[in-house]
């Protein structure tokens, strides 16, 4: 059975929390990274997991579950600038800061995680809906990393945002920020010229990203001048901040086998963490159902799979406090470096010496 659109509303509840709690002002601005990773957290403790898969061939009318979708675009809009407005009007400095950061977390958490649901789909003004979703926090080309580059290359060295056994969060964010951007400019430059035309050719994408970026700062720069550009950039950052960390929870450590002559074994339900905790799946649209999106990257959220344990590896906890342990990579290695272990035994047993994969990530094919 498919869940019913109404608990996905689940989804919408930081937009009531960040609006109350702008109204009472300073130190309340503080409970609404409390919520995103605390609250979630101790509900996903109380209500467990789902092991329920529904049919994935249903043709079920699923209208209200993409109205979810199709209606966050504007209620991020009217977040950020309104925030922007109310800031620079009513609030201080710190408490303006402390707004902004907590409508970054809305931005990343459910913005960007709207958009990834939007840029997958093949009409037009959906994916249209992702790049401004991705633009309002300056990341537009996250859409063609994505696509592109992580789909195809998930689990080998090619893929930026599958983060290496032993590396910590830091340091992957500071990579992937870089290599993000460049892969991605690659790879829509590496299309244009399969087209016959050059890079600067109008179809690409990177003219829209910048165009539509742009456009937002502006927008921020009418409303408070260069403080409202700050402040702008500021819930871009906590926005972009989330949606790594997320990455880089959902690939740690796992690969995909290098077969010889640049080839890969295909992705399969084991190359991405699993995750089945109710409350936060309904919160994030089921994007903890991680192993089935990339195994069925077509399938709308409402449709996609969870695993056991014999078919993909399971994450401890929810994606929130898993994104906390995160920012403390010797907390993080501790729980999930034994995971990664007992991974590579299960689905890997013939490969006894990992060395020549880099701390887990094998090496590039010449």
């Amino acid at each position: 059975m498919i869940p019913p659109a109404y608990l996905f509303l689940t989804a919408f509840s930081l937009v009531p929390v960040v609006v109350g709690l702008a109204l009472l002002g300073g130190w309340w601005m503080l409970l609404i990274p409390a919520y995103a990773w605390i609250v979630l957290s101790l509900l996903d403790a109380v209500a467990g997991v789902d092991t329920t898969n529904p049919d994935p061939n249903s043709d079920a009318d699923l209208f209200w579950h993409k109205m979810l979708t199709w209606v966050w675009p504007p209620m991020q809009f009217a977040l950020v600038f309104g925030g922007i407005a109310y800031a620079s009007r009513v609030m201080g400095t710190w408490e303006s800061v402390g707004l902004m950061a907590g409508i970054g977390i809305v931005s990343g958490a459910i913005g960007i995680n709207f958009a990834h649901e939007l840029m997958h789909q093949k009409n037009k003004w959906e994916r249209l809906a992702a790049d401004l979703l991705m633009t309002m926090v300056a990341y537009g080309h996250f859409r063609s990393e994505h696509l592109l580059v992580h789909h195809r290359y998930i689990g080998t060295p090619r893929d930026p945002v599958t983060a290496r056994y032993n590396e910590g969060f830091p340091r992957f964010f500071i990579r992937v920020l870089w290599q993000c951007l460049t892969s991605s400019w690659k790879a829509e430059a590496a299309l244009l010229a399969r087209a016959g035309q050059p890079w600067y050719a109008r179809r690409n994408p990177f003219w829209r990203y910048l165009g539509f970026s742009l456009g937002f700062a502006l927008l921020a720069y009418a409303i408070a001048g260069w403080w409202g550009v700050a402040l702008w950039a500021l819930q871009a950052y906590v926005a972009v901040l989330h949606l790594e960390l997320v990455n880089y929870v959902e690939h740690y450590g796992l690969v995909r086998k290098h077969l010889g002559d640049g080839k890969y074994e295909p992705v399969r339900p084991h190359h991405s963490w699993n995750a089945g905790h109710k409350v936060t799946n309904w919160f994030l649209i089921n994007l903890q159902r991680h192993s089935d999106h990339h195994y069925k990257p077509d399938r709308r959220f409402p449709l996609l799979q969870t695993y056991d344990e014999a078919e993909a590896p399971q994450l401890p906890y929810g994606y929130p406090l898993m994104v906390a342990l995160a920012n403390v990579p010797p907390l993080y290695r501790r729980v999930m470096n034994p995971r990664v272990k007992a991974w590579r035994a299960r689905y890997y047993p013939e490969i006894t010496d990992w060395t020549p994969y880099k701390d887990g990530t094998n090496p590039m094919p010449r």
